[in-house]
């Protein structure tokens, strides 16, 4: 879709950021120049002025000096985006010379606008100022001092009443020339946060599907390397058990792929739902069935009135979970651990208790584990507290805020089945 505008019904364009004369030719950075407002300028010009002559008999008629005059002031119009600044000073000593020569006034101003406008918008104010300010001197010096050797013959001075006329236009010149340059820095503005803010989007949802396969593989991969181990070593004493491994082994290997499956299925195209719903605490259950697999005993402990959820706290309170025992099976060398779930009217809390001594050993994980935990926690606005206990052993807490979306819903953090 083009950075400028999008379709909106029936296909008409609908510009996002502002309408494209603002930015003409910024497609692809290169700036085109602006045929078709030009031409449309000069036939106006060209033809109001041959309408203007008949009403102002005074002045001189149009010759064919006039109309290549004209001309050349709409022609230059044609770089007023590339080169602003020699623009508007040329359109509007042209316009000086077209007046001084006699011929009526009329359209040719509006050249003189459109270019200060244009300088205006680019940022040259005071060129664009210096250039109208130029014209309006010399005009005062023609119409009051230099009238009697330039023709029209017999010309008069210009009375000054109709000076106020030109600077009411000179003022109208500047004033929206200004509103065009503010209007065109809020659009640019907006663009550039809206940019922002896109790519911090983009941020947050790498950084989100990167916390999911992280918890849903660094689970299953744990339980996998234990079994593999358990299998290696029994493989020649313990055949029976080393199949009941390897059993283990492609039972977790299956649901991993799943899981992953799932999270990927949230970079399909919009609206598309997911095949499966995000894992909750009522899966809890199969953790403590993995754990086990994995030679770790967990003992699971409720406490309070078990309440509806929402989604992103039911979310984050399993991986939390997950994520604990996985780091009791990886780093600790308890083969027992306890998991507390207190439900209250207005936090989740959660703790994982083991006894420890901790190993010591390199489990191949990441380290991201307690990051990725207390990300999801500071997501729905809760804490992580993580440490060693006074008598031995590692502790986890978490708490997690549930006021803001008792009825099912969650805005403060992204759902895995959206």
């Amino acid at each position: 879709m083009d950075e400028q505008h999008e379709r909106g019904w029936g296909g008409a364009p609908m510009w996002r950021y502002g309408a494209p004369w603002w930015y003409p030719g910024a497609r692809d950075g290169v700036r085109r120049l602006p045929w078709l407002t030009t031409v449309a300028l000069t036939l106006f010009v060209q033809i109001g002025s041959g309408f203007a002559g008949h009403g102002q008999s005074d002045r001189e008629s149009l010759t064919p000096a006039a109309r290549v005059l004209l001309l050349l002031a709409t022609a230059a119009l044609l770089f007023r985006h590339r080169h602003p600044v020699p623009v508007a000073y040329a359109v509007a000593g042209l316009t000086l010379v077209y007046l001084g020569a006699g011929y009526p006034y009329g359209p040719v101003l509006l050249a003189v606008a459109v270019a200060c406008f244009a300088a205006v918008v680019a940022g040259h104010r005071r060129a664009a100022w210096g250039a109208v300010g130029a014209l309006w001197a010399g005009h005062l010096l023609l119409a009051h001092w230099l009238f009697r050797w330039l023709p029209p013959d017999g010309d008069g001075a210009r009375p000054w009443g109709g000076e106020a006329v030109v600077a009411v236009w000179v003022v109208a010149i500047v004033a929206v020339s200004e509103l065009g340059r503010v209007r065109r820095e809020q659009w640019a503005k907006e663009r550039a946060e809206r940019a922002r803010a896109a790519r911090r989007r983009a941020d947050e949802e790498r950084l989100r599907m990167a916390r999911e396969l992280h918890d849903v593989l660094a689970h299953s991969i744990s339980v996998i390397n234990v079994q593999a181990g358990m299998g290696l070593a029994l493989l020649d004493s313990d055949p029976e058990q080393a199949r009941t491994a390897l059993t283990t082994i492609k039972t977790a290997s299956k649901e991993a792929l799943g899981e992953v499956r799932q999270v990927l299925d949230t970079l399909r195209g919009p609206g598309e739902a997911p095949r499966a719903p995000a894992p909750g605490l009522d899966r809890l259950p199969e953790l403590v069935e993995q754990a086990g697999s994995a030679g770790l005993t967990v003992e699971v402990t409720t406490e309070g009135t078990r309440a509806k959820l929402p989604p992103g706290a039911d979310l984050a309170a399993f991986r939390i979970v997950q994520e604990a025992l996985t780091n009791v099976v990886r780093h600790s060398g308890s083969r027992h651990a306890r998991v507390r779930v207190r439900h209250e009217e207005a936090a989740l809390t959660l703790r994982v208790d083991d006894d420890g001594p901790a190993t010591g050993a390199e489990a191949g994980g990441s380290g991201n584990g307690l990051a990725g935990m207390r990300e999801r926690a500071a997501a729905l606005g809760g804490t992580i507290e993580a440490g060693p206990r006074p008598d031995g052993g590692f502790r986890v807490t978490a708490v997690l805020p549930l006021a803001a979306g008792r009825d099912g819903t969650d805005g403060t953090a992204p759902r895995e089945d959206q």
